[in-house]
């Protein structure tokens, strides 16, 4: 998958203190692939370092399955992972250690550990099987996105293609390996020879800002949360010469945050592009051409190279007529072999034919790009009438300002959770007029944080 030697001497891994070739980091993976030895499963416990990098890479290029896991994720819920999966062995960092201190150790390097999970009764792997990664959704349960070689290399293939990117291309590692946005932008440098600067420091520490600028970082890349947070730290008054190009995928921008980014890039000669993708796609659907960010203001484009949306009505018939919302359903070598849910499961092979329902409710306009209006499940029927929570989300932050706020429900009973309680008298009177319904039809909870996943995606679920 990844032919680290073709790069030989140029930088793979910038850390804070140190550089690590492409020859070197062949080297660390290789070690990492060696002490493995066979095709198996194992657990990879992600923080954004080089042995965890490596770790990943080394299983990769060995075809060893790997289910990446933040290293955050609480130990008891990654010991039912291990009863539900059997891995054969976990890649872990040292610190972790004594959570499993039941395993075997059997290799470490820098700091991280290997551990010897299960030595039989481990379950038959599918050969086209290559990655287990979580879905946005499925944050505390044990369900997964199988994806196979093929996924992975299409996908990657087609994202370097569309962004252009080449060895010069310097990323930095403001999101988690283990979410597929993240994972797919080490993925795409690696693979051009590009470098990523490794660190655990967030957007809201003076360090990372400092990295950007000593490091030249050419792209950043972010959710949409990211994006809410920049002009409350004065991001478009950064000197920042080195940075060329801003991504966004991870949810839909608000129309105002597209505006300004795209706004900022067009003054400040950069390039900014709006992204559509999922798990269940290995990372990337569509995207919007830099060209045409300010002009689509909104849109999240076309299809990636070697992929194609459709829409359907609620009959499942193709929809033809521009501007009519249907059911967006992608097609492309980067649609998963389908989920798992436990162990069993590994042995499964492609169960959706490279079709992929999103759930995601879209129109397209005369020119062919698509716009997402909601999510399938995010309208509620409010006394006969269909409300579209994410518009409700939005009308709200414009209104009063708010930075979180999220809207939940059944039919007939909408649920606001805000975190500013200052406001909360006027909430209710604001929406029930703006829908012509019953006040009675809403409640306002005031909750201490809305709960997201690593990425900065609402968890819905938990709400």
């Amino acid at each position: 998958m990844f032919d680290l030697k073709k790069f030989s001497e140029g930088t793979a891994l910038v850390t804070e203190s140190s550089k690590v070739s492409y020859r070197e980091l062949a080297v660390i993976s290789e070690k990492i692939g060696d002490a493995v030895k066979q095709r198996c499963l194992v657990f990879l416990l992600s923080t954004n370092s080089t042995a965890a990098v490596a770790g990943y890479i080394g299983f990769i290029n060995r075809r060893i399955v790997v289910m990446m896991i933040d290293s955050e994720l609480n130990s008891d819920f990654v010991k039912i992972l291990i009863e539900r999966y059997r891995p054969r062995y976990m890649w872990l960092p040292k610190a972790l250690r004594e959570n499993y201190s039941s395993y075997e150790e059997t290799f470490q390097l820098e700091d991280y550990a290997l551990l010897s999970v299960n030595k039989e009764n481990t379950f038959p792997l599918n050969e086209n099987l290559a990655l287990l990664m979580t879905t946005s959704g499925s944050t505390g349960s044990p369900k997964f996105v199988r994806q196979s070689y093929e996924n992975i290399l299409a996908n990657t293939k087609s994202i370097i293609e569309y962004l252009n990117i080449d060895s010069k291309e310097r990323a930095i590692t403001n999101l988690p390996l283990s979410y597929v946005y993240g994972l797919s932008i080490l993925n795409t440098h690696i693979y051009s020879g590009a470098s990523i600067v490794l660190t655990e420091k967030t957007l809201f520490q003076k360090e990372f800002w400092h990295l950007m600028q000593e490091k030249e970082v050419t792209n950043l890349n972010g959710v949409p949360y990211t994006f809410s947070m920049l002009e409350r730290l004065r991001f478009f008054r950064m000197k920042l010469p080195e940075l060329k190009t801003i991504t966004q995928a991870g949810g839909k921008l608000d129309y105002e945050m597209h505006l300004k980014l795209a706004d900022y890039a067009e003054r400040t000669g950069r390039r900014f592009f709006v992204m559509y993708g999922a798990a269940e796609a290995t990372a990337r659907m569509g995207y919007l051409p830099y060209q045409e960010s300010l002009k689509k203001c909104g849109s999240m484009g076309i299809a990636i190279p070697g992929g194609r949306f459709e829409l359907v009505d609620k009959d499942g018939n193709s929809i033809s007529t521009q501007d009519t919302v249907g059911e967006l359903i992608y097609f492309g070598d980067n649609v998963m072999l389908g989920y798992a849910e436990n162990g069993e499961d590994l042995i499964r092979g492609d169960e959706t034919n490279k079709r992929l329902e999103t759930g995601d409710l879209a129109k397209c306009d005369e020119d062919g790009f698509y716009t997402i209006v909601g999510r399938k499940k995010r309208f509620l029927k409010m006394f006969g009438k269909r409300v579209n929570l994410q518009e409700i989300e939005h009308i709200l932050k414009q209104k009063f300002n708010l930075e979180e706020v999220a809207c939940t429900g059944v039919d007939d009973e909408m649920k606001i959770f805000l975190t500013d309680n200052k406001i909360v008298e006027k909430i209710v009177p604001y929406v029930s007029e703006k829908l012509t319904l019953h006040p009675s039809a809403f409640v306002v909870k005031v909750i201490d944080s809305i709960p997201k996943n690593s990425s900065g995606k609402i968890l819905y679920h938990l709400l």
